[in-house]
């Protein structure tokens, strides 16, 4: 299998770009690092205190958004997946039937893309790349 190429280009406040390259197995958890490099960086806000304190007034659905947004930027993930961020994270229970739910609507509305193969979904934050990722998958079918 020939190895994936992830290319992230930061801007920090004194117009300063960084271009940093990532060439070998795309992992989440090797995805989640150069963002939190990206982070550091400047090219992401962070979460303070205050936004914090603002999360128990969301409502479900908007906290799963807030999840998968931040949990989940350019990889893969199932509902599976939020449901467990979301049971840690909020210390409140949640159907994983809800959780589903609530990310299928999010696919209908075009914020996520959505791809099956048996009985399993899987989806991705939508971008130009997600998208046409998709399209040519359902093209080799």
């Amino acid at each position: 299998m020939p190895a994936k190429k992830m290319r992230v280009e930061v801007f920090d406040g004194g117009g300063n770009r960084y271009t940093i390259t990532f060439e070998g197995q795309v992992t989440r958890e090797k995805a989640l690092r150069l963002l939190d490099i990206v982070e550091l960086l400047g090219g992401m806000p962070g979460v303070n205190p205050s936004e914090r304190q603002a999360v128990p007034e969301l409502s479900k659905q908007e906290k799963v958004q807030l999840l998968v947004e931040r949990n989940f930027p350019i990889v893969w993930f199932s509902s599976k997946d939020v449901h467990n961020f979301y049971e840690k994270e909020f210390k409140e229970p949640l159907n994983l039937s809800t959780v589903s739910t609530y990310l299928s609507r999010m696919a209908d509305r075009g914020v996520l893309v959505k791809s099956s193969a048996s009985n399993k979904i899987r989806y991705r934050i939508r971008t130009q790349l997600a998208q046409t990722t998709v399209n040519l998958v359902k093209d080799n079918k």
